[in-house]
């Protein structure tokens, strides 16, 4: 009798610089070939493909990812993991390491269809320095690429995506008329150097339906953001350094390049300037009263959340004459939450406590839906995974209809997905099965968080790290004013 193949998986990663790169049905051939060399068969629903992806890091790796998590599972269906290149695994030295032992431990190797490694001491040095001259090269391209793009920035040129009121055609930023984004840019300028306040305009474009291109409600940051961008007035904006400089708001770091660029300009160098001395003004003005660092603890600080918008509620200032901190929605006070959630601390504190003892008494508590856990991988989105099946059967479905596919090929192509689909939503239940909850054992440590809760000799640092231990959120609801408790799953 002929002896069986041995089952194999096979990785196929093409980045964004596929120059010198093979085609991925080129790769795939050439990893065939060699495994049936070495007596080993690639099924199809072991072929993992990320396309466009960087090797830098796996967190955005999701067929990477799920071939990891497959290799750890106890049915262990496949022995070797076939690449084109080691730097189609990984180009993080690091990263590389870990994966590659913890493989390892699974009895499943890495190997090179192209990149031939000799057995024993002198071959793990051989990959060692393969994956060192990888991790190199994306060191040196990151390097390259920073440089290119200063360059580029210094001739007036677009270096990235082009800012909120402008398109890009051609390589060329224009502005925006057709979905109107140019004349909301226009229009906040305007009403900011006539007097209105950052929030008060972002809660009006909030109402008018605008969004972000990201797709959100405006708030203040939004339109400070917006108010500080030279690109209205026709400059490109770079940051030198290669640094996030511009998106962390460090509008006045020397690192920043600002040049005239090629593009229309929305709005007057004359409105522009004006806008400019309000901002100084302004941040003149509110200085002496600005928080150079939160060192404020509180009982339940950071745990607290708006039940219309899920932000956490901060310290917003002082209630009255009596001059008692208030708790207030994140959102609500830069303008993307239209509900307030305005409460003093001692209001809700008291209300927490009620909560608890309410809950012990009843033995009734709210757990948590259950989190993804950290572990030495990264734990795959399967909900992700599962939506990217399901398009690639409706893509099948398509190709059927549109008589590119067979029925034959629609029913080979749809078992398989179907099957893939079966299999990460079991792994998906098994990952979110619910925890039982010893609600007796449960209202026992309810009740001493509450004896400790209540000691005046215990610091409010320490009664929120208590409470963390315990409780995940606290959703509180300004209309009915009431709070729900929600606690951590075990």
């Amino acid at each position: 009798m002929a002896e069986l193949l041995k089952i194999a998986a096979a990785y196929i990663r093409v980045s964004d610089e596929r120059q010198d790169e093979y085609s991925p049905d080129s790769q795939l051939k050439k990893i065939r070939e060699h495994a049936a060399k070495e007596g080993y068969l690639v099924p199809d629903e072991y072929v993992f493909y990320d396309d466009g992806i960087s090797a830098k890091s796996t967190k955005k790796r999701d067929e990477f990812n799920r071939m990891i998590a497959i290799a750890k599972d106890k049915s262990h269906p496949f022995d070797v993991i076939y690449v084109w290149k080691f730097s189609r695994f990984a180009r993080n030295q690091e990263e590389s390491m870990v994966y590659k032992n913890l493989l390892r431990k699974k009895s499943v190797s890495v190997v090179s269809v192209s990149e031939p490694i000799p057995e024993g001491h002198f071959g793990t040095l051989v990959e060692r320095i393969i994956e060192w001259m990888d991790e190199f090269y994306l060191i040196n391209l990151g390097a390259e690429v920073v440089r290119g793009m200063t360059e580029k920035a210094s001739r007036g040129e677009p270096t990235c995506a082009p800012p909120f009121g402008y398109i890009m055609e051609k390589k060329k930023y224009l502005p925006d008329t057709e979905s109107g984004a140019a004349a909301v840019v226009c229009e906040i300028f305007a009403r900011y150097a006539n007097g209105e306040g950052q929030r008060e305009i972002a809660v009006n474009l909030g109402e008018r339906g605008v969004r972000t291109r990201q797709g959100n409600p405006p708030d203040n940051r939004w339109i400070e953001y917006i108010l500080h961008n030279p690109c209205y007035i026709g400059k490109i904006r770079w940051s030198m350094e290669g640094a996030r400089a511009v998106s962390k708001r460090d509008y006045e770091n020397e690192n920043i390049l600002t040049v005239d660029g090629h593009h229309e300009p929305l709005i007057s160098t004359e409105l522009w300037e004006k806008v400019q001395h309000k901002l100084e003004e302004q941040k003149k003005k509110y200085a002496p009263h600005a928080r150079k660092e939160q060192t404020i603890d509180y009982m339940l600080k950071g745990l607290v959340q708006c039940s219309s918008c899920g932000a956490t509620l901060a310290i917003n200032g002082r209630s009255g004459k009596s001059h008692v901190r208030c708790l207030q929605c994140c959102n609500y006070a830069r303008g993307s939450c239209h509900t307030s959630h305005s409460v003093t601390l001692p209001k809700i504190e008291a209300a927490f406590i009620r909560g608890l003892e309410e809950a012990a008494g009843n033995k009734q508590f709210a757990i948590s839906p259950a989190k993804a856990k950290k572990s030495e991988v990264d734990t795959p989105d399967f909900e992700k995974l599962i939506a990217l099946e399901q398009r690639r059967l409706e893509r099948a479905k398509d190709a059927y209809l549109s008589e590119i596919d067979t029925i034959e090929q629609y029913g080979k192509n749809k078992a398989e997905i179907t099957a893939r689909i079966k299999k990460l939503t079991a792994m998906r239940d098994k990952q979110q099965a619910p925890s039982t909850v010893d609600v007796e054992a449960l209202a026992k440590e309810v009740l001493a968080l509450i004896a400790f809760l209540k000691r005046n000799d215990v610091t409010d640092k320490a009664k929120n790290e208590a409470i963390r231990t315990m409780i995940d959120k606290v959703v509180y609801c300004k209309p009915s004013e009431s709070i729900s408790i929600f606690f951590r799953r075990n």
